[in-house]
């Protein structure tokens, strides 16, 4: 086994460290889960902006068609 090997087999140090006391498995477990769900991921916002929002539909001129207004008051 090389040294670069061994380095990366090294485990990390442990992100929570129990300084008094002798605490369950069952409290650390409560307590990872209470962690885990307040310091979750941030939540990624929506980079679309909404459609009702979006200008370009008035950048489109009105729409003629033969028949026009004849079409809009009659019913299908």
């Amino acid at each position: 086994m090389s040294a670069d090997q061994s380095t990366a087999a090294d485990p990390a140090p442990p992100a929570i460290r129990v300084v008094t006391g002798s605490p369950t498995a069952e409290e650390v477990a409560a307590l990872v889960a209470v962690l885990s769900a307040v310091g979750g991921a941030p939540e990624e916002h929506d980079t679309h902006p909404s459609a009702w929002s979006d200008p370009s539909w008035r950048l489109l001129g009105p729409s003629r068609t033969t028949g026009g207004w004849r079409a809009s008051g009659l019913p299908r």
